[in-house]
Order: C-alpha cells, then sequence, then structure tokens
C-alpha cells in the first residue's frame, strides 16, 4: 500500500495507474493513504467475524483473488478510502491540481428554521468529491486486459463503484449564520464528505445484503442468481462464489482460523464464543497487564498518570 510499492510495479500496471505514478506522484501517494483507511475500515466492521480483515500478506492476497462476498467488501471500501483521501487532501490545500470544491449552480440546502431561502449562499471550503471520484475511478478501474469483460472484471468494478457511492452519494450540508448581533440575515453552506466511518457503516449493511450474480450471456452484464433476488443496482456488493466458513487455517482460502481468537462468552452474536469458535468450544485465560490511570492535568500544560496493574479474564477459541 505504500506509495513506492505501487510505483515500483509500473510496468505491471496499465493506462491511468502508469500515468498517475509518472505525472502525480502526490496523487499516488493520497491513493495509498485512502487504502489504508480502507484497511483499517474494514479491520474495524469486522472484528468480531470470524475472517477479521487481517492483513497478513500471503492470506489477504488469497481473499482478493476470489469472488466472494470479502473481497467485494474490500474493493468497495478501499475505492471509498481512495475518494476520501484525495478529496481531504484536495479541501487541506496539500495538493495543487485541486483545491475546494469550484462553486456550481446548485438547488438551496435543507432548510434551516427561521432562516429564507433567500437568505444563503453557497460558499466556504467545500469538498471537492467529484476530483476525488475520478481519481478513485482512473486508479482503481484500470483493467490489466484492455478490452477483456470476464465476470469478475465486471464484480470488481461493480464493487469499487458501489465504494464510491456510499461517500458520494452521501454528502452533507454545513451552514454558518452570519449577521450582527448574533442574527441570522445570511447563512453560508458549503458540502462536506460524511465521516469514513458512516460509509463504512453502509457498506456492511450492503456487505449484508450482498447478490450473488453470475454471467450474462452478452459477456457485458451480471445476473442474479435466483429468479426471486432483483437484480441488483449500482450501490449493491455482489459476488459470484460462496465464502468458507473460516473456522480452520486454510492458506489456499485465505483463511487464518479462528484458534486463540477473542470471544465474549455471554454473547450469542457473531463475536460470540459459540459462532466465533466454530462450535470447537473456548477457554477462560487470566490476563495481566498495565495502563494508565488516575491522570491529572498540571498547569501548563503537562498531563500526569500513574501506572494500573489490571487482572483480566479472557476468553480464547480452541
Amino acid at each position: 500500500m505504500e506509495p513506492n510499492s505501487i510505483c515500483r510495479k509500473m510496468k505491471r500496471l496499465a493506462g491511468k495507474q502508469a500515468e498517475l505514478c509518472q505525472t502525480e506522484p502526490e496523487i499516488v501517494n493520497e491513493v495509498s493513504k485512502g487504502a489504508r483507511l480502507g484497511l483499517r475500515e474494514c479491520q474495524y466492521q469486522f472484528r468480531s467475524r470470524r475472517w477479521n480483515c487481517t492483513n497478513h500478506n500471503k492470506y489477504f492476497g488469497k481473499i482478493l483473488q476470489q469472488d466472494i462476498r470479502e473481497t467485494a467488501f474490500v474493493y468497495a471500501v478501499t475505492a471509498a478510502g481512495v475518494i476520501h483521501a484525495v478529496t481531504q487532501a484536495c479541501s487541506m490545500g496539500e495538493l495543487l491540481q485541486c483545491s475546494c470544491e469550484v462553486i456550481r449552480s446548485r438547488s438551496p440546502p435543507h432548510p434551516i428554521a427561521g432562516v429564507g431561502t433567500e437568505a444563503w449562499e453557497w460558499g466556504g471550503c467545500g469538498d471537492d468529491v467529484e476530483f476525488g471520484y475520478e481519481k478513485s475511478r482512473q486508479f482503481m478501474d484500470t483493467r490489466q486486459k484492455k478490452g477483456k469483460s470476464d465476470i469478475r472484471t465486471l464484480i470488481d468494478l461493480h464493487n469499487n463503484e458501489a465504494g464510491r457511492l456510499a461517500l458520494k452519494n452521501h454528502m452533507r450540508s454545513e451552514c454558518k449564520c452570519h449577521g450582527l448581533s448574533g442574527s441570522c440575515t445570511l447563512t453560508t453552506c458549503w458540502k462536506k464528505m460524511p465521516h469514513f466511518r458512516e460509509v463504512g457503516d453502509r457498506l456492511l449493511e450492503r456487505f449484508n445484503g450482498a447478490i450473488k450474480v453470475m454471467g450474462g450471456n452478452d459477456g457485458k452484464t451480471v445476473i442474479p442468481v435466483g429468479h426471486s433476488i432483483k437484480p441488483p443496482d449500482q450501490q449493491d456488493l455482489i459476488y459470484s462464489a460462496d465464502s468458507p466458513d473460516f473456522c480452520n487455517a486454510n492458506r489456499k482460502t485465505g483463511s487464518l482460523g479462528t484458534r486463540g481468537r477473542a470471544c465474549n462468552s455471554t454473547a450469542m452474536d457473531l463475536g460470540g464464543c459459540d459462532l466465533l469458535c466454530c462450535g470447537r468450544g473456548h477457554q477462560e485465560e487470566a490476563v495481566v497487564f498495565q495502563e494508565n490511570c488516575l491522570c491529572r492535568f498540571h498547569w501548563c500544560c503537562i498531563v500526569q498518570c500513574k501506572k494500573c496493574t489490571i487482572h483480566k479474564e479472557i476468553s480464547l477459541c480452541l
């Protein structure tokens, strides 16, 4: 995920990816940040599941070679992470190619209590999500074999777009009042990206409702498996192969297994020991660790803490 690592493989890159490496290395740096942001969000969202989005190279690479639901989420959250990182860099003035959003003709933001629709204007430093969207599309959607249209390519491109739309379609308006003595005679509004945790939550919902597909006869479309299933829309995640159960270590499927994973012995959900340990049972283990405690602020500006020894029992999968 490091920019130097990405561009070192330029001979294997195609089209816009290779062009960005040569002409806009600072964009590639933000792409790298976005990929790491997506991976961290994946690990948060899957922290209590059998597959917890581990970034162990050999195992993670095997996941990316499959067309399972987990792969769909990784592609989507990575594409969303790239949009977020590039767009944020624009707003922070860290890229020469972009800045704040260019104000265009647009309908008013949501109604604000006590402010007439004539008493507002678009201004401030809005996030230029269109620039971030385009850079994510250029880098993430490059096909290694030009013109090839196999089902895996179609699925990857669809999930990339679903990730981008999970951010782009949910921009929020932020507004600020201007006026004498606290009055709100004029309101300035601008568009901001949603918090990335919201994007991750939204994509996890799509993961839970992901649609299994197969290639259409024309070789250019995918169709859902099963007559009663609705065709996927642009924001749905899609996959073509069933996931392994991830209970046992298997380098071929990219599963690290769940032996030794901490679980919740009282919960009945995915993080509970019954499900996470795949019925193998669990054992209680006493652990001792130190953490900061009894912290006090001293003027100015030091926080001093004591070290407390914590005794805790955790449940580990057998």
